[in-house]
């Protein structure tokens, strides 16, 4: 009776747990990591006089929280223009490791020069055979290397410009970075290893 019909359902279930419990096990679900905007990086050049004594600087934030400055590629004669895309390039240097990584990627630049160099201009310039009316490109090899690896992960990132010296946070300590590479005179681009004590470094 009732107790016969209890047992049959009871079997039938067992039986479709058993066979869904199957089914997943043959078809594993890919574990799918939340990301939120991960990675910020703050990128600035600086330059004093321009030209003059120039350096570079970056702010990496992992979740919203400052993670790593970085500082270097010091040049007795070099132009803020110059230091702005090399702080672009080590950008997007790092924004393609964490890319592969599978990490979500922001840029954040200040200068619209930057820029307009590696996702605009040089498109017109690559098609003419990296020349232009008027003669000399400026800053053209570092523009090459940064405009060809923003093509390869442009569509894996985003790039967009930043106020500068509007109080953002991150904008700031790049900035500041780019001091710091200025008075070290430190040639390479290296962590800057001290505590990153915010609030004495944007004093």
């Amino acid at each position: 009776g009732i107790n016969t019909k209890t047992n049959q359902e009871k079997v039938i279930q067992n039986y479709k747990d058993l066979q869904s419990f199957r089914n997943q096990d043959s078809n594993p679900v890919k574990e799918i990591k939340p990301t939120n905007g991960d990675i910020t990086i703050y990128c600035d050049g600086g330059c004093s006089p321009n030209p003059g004594k120039s350096g570079s600087g970056v702010a990496v934030y992992v979740n919203g929280e400052v993670s790593e400055l970085w500082y270097g590629l010091f040049e007795n004669m070099g132009t803020n223009n110059t230091a702005e895309l090399n702080a672009l390039y080590q950008s997007l240097l790092r924004a393609k490791k964490e890319s592969e990584s599978g990490n979500k990627v922001n840029i954040k630049c200040d200068s619209m020069y930057a820029i307009n160099c590696i996702s605009t201009w040089a498109i017109s310039l690559e098609r003419n055979n990296w020349t232009k009316k008027g003669g000399e490109i400026k800053n053209l090899d570092i523009i090459k290397r940064a405009y060809y690896l923003y093509g390869e992960i442009k569509n894996k990132i985003n790039l967009s410009h930043v106020k500068a010296h509007a109080g953002i946070e991150g904008n700031e300590l790049a900035d500041r970075m780019t001091v710091y590479a200025r008075d070290t005179k430190c040639k390479d681009f290296v962590q800057y290893s001290d505590f990153i004590d915010v609030e004495k470094i944007l004093k």
